[in-house]
């Protein structure tokens, strides 16, 4: 493995900074000591920041030295938001926040992209800009979308972009990544079923809605196995069914809620219209009326052939081809760096985390994934990460790959 001196003699300082900042988690647009943070370390290191895109967002841009246009640019993100949940972790960097967690490892890619910020601050030798993209609210709540929205590739316009995220699973010292889609959509639906209440001893009298939402939720299964093309990956999950009040009566009202996961927009778009089909129609042979409610939240995120040989190349160059997964089977997991790959080409990759043995005394004795109370990020990730940033950014403006 080949890693850049300084994030070795960095390490200490950076792995203080990773976990201040676990142990001060922020809630999507709520980031505002962490963004401080941000703002206030890459000022101290001579790096021309803009704040305020999607409300706590932050933008360093850091100009090489040698002669270019500002146009020839490139952008790095992170995201800095936590997860509303109980941190069961009790090492001294655990959360000070009862109910606000760093259970995503957004504490480590800030972190990560802290430390390229400052070596690339002082080794400017290529010709081109870097941005460097501090996003908030990842979690639910489409803080890349809202950076865009705000004006993010009007400001800073950029040929690619590139994201990163830790993996825990994937041993540390490895990366993960595969051309095109490499996690899924995310959207959510409510589904309503209106009937007629009766007693529960004289069902003839009412139009059950609770068979017709059973009818409904097997149904909704055959949308993959018989609609979908058989070589398209989708996911249609009812997570939650509610109905009734009490056991001898049929209620008038029935709701069905639930996920769906695709990687292609082609085939959520069969999936939401089979979906109605499917509510209006079942409910109607049941007596009862359904109606749909479908909301899309993240698109998938789709790396760039181009984008994602390139990173290869780079993640090859430091750790060697055998810790490189460039075919990694996705994951129906959601990220809204999405948004940014619908609008600029780019490559979103995986960094191990490893399987949890990195964890301090203290931690939750649960498992260390993402989204579980136990999780922790892997400080050995942080001069690796600030390495793959800073030799993406010089092989980049030293090859400077077509883009689509």
């Amino acid at each position: 493995m080949q890693l850049l001196e300084p994030f070795l003699q960095w390490q200490d300082e950076i792995k203080g900074i990773r976990r201040d900042i676990h142990a001060h988690p922020e809630l999507a647009y709520q980031e505002l000591r962490t963004a401080d943070l941000v703002a206030s370390l890459l000022t101290k290191w001579g790096i021309e920041i803009d704040r305020g895109l999607g409300g706590t967002g932050v933008v360093g841009i850091v100009q090489g030295n040698l002669a270019h246009d500002r146009t020839h640019a490139i952008g790095l993100r992170a995201d800095m938001d936590a997860l509303p949940m109980q941190e069961l972790n009790t090492f001294d960097h655990a959360s000070q926040h009862p109910g606000t967690m760093h259970g995503c490892g957004h504490d480590g890619h800030t972190a990560m992209l802290l430390n390229a910020a400052r070596y690339l601050a002082s080794h400017r030798e290529f010709a081109g800009t870097v941005y460097l993209i501090f996003q908030p609210a990842e979690e639910g709540a489409a803080g890349a979308k809202r950076m865009i929205e705000d004006g993010l590739f009007d400001k800073f316009p950029m040929k690619a972009v590139f994201g990163m995220h830790n993996w825990p699973g994937l041993a540390t010292g490895t990366f993960g990544v595969t051309p095109g889609p490499i996690m899924a959509s995310s959207n959510e639906f409510i589904i309503d079923i209106k009937g007629k209440g009766a007693h529960g001893g004289m069902p003839h009298l009412g139009h059950d809605p609770v068979m017709a939402a059973v009818n409904v939720a097997q149904a909704l299964q055959t949308i993959i196995s018989r609609n979908c093309h058989p070589l398209e990956s989708g996911v249609v999950s009812v997570t939650q069914i509610h109905a009734g009040s009490a056991m001898n009566v049929i209620p008038t009202d029935a709701q069905l809620l639930g996920t769906v996961r695709t990687f292609t927009t082609e085939t959520l778009d069969l999936i939401e219209q089979r979906m109605g089909e499917i509510v209006e129609h079942t409910s109607r042979a049941m007596n009862c009326e359904g109606s749909l409610k479908f909301r899309r939240n993240y698109p998938p995120t789709v790396n760039a052939k181009t984008e994602t040989e390139f990173c290869v190349e780079v993640m090859s160059e430091i750790v060697g081809t055998d810790n490189v997964q460039a075919s990694v089977v996705p994951t129906m997991g959601a990220e809204d760096f999405a948004f940014m790959l619908e609008k600029v080409p780019g490559c979103y990759v995986w960094i191990g985390n490893g399987l949890g043995d990195h964890r301090d005394a203290g931690h939750g004795l649960g498992p260390c994934m993402l989204h579980n109370g136990s999780y922790d990020f892997n400080d050995e990730l942080l001069p690796l990460g600030g390495t793959y940033w800073v030799k993406l950014v010089e092989r980049w403006f030293e090859q400077a790959p077509q883009t689509a």
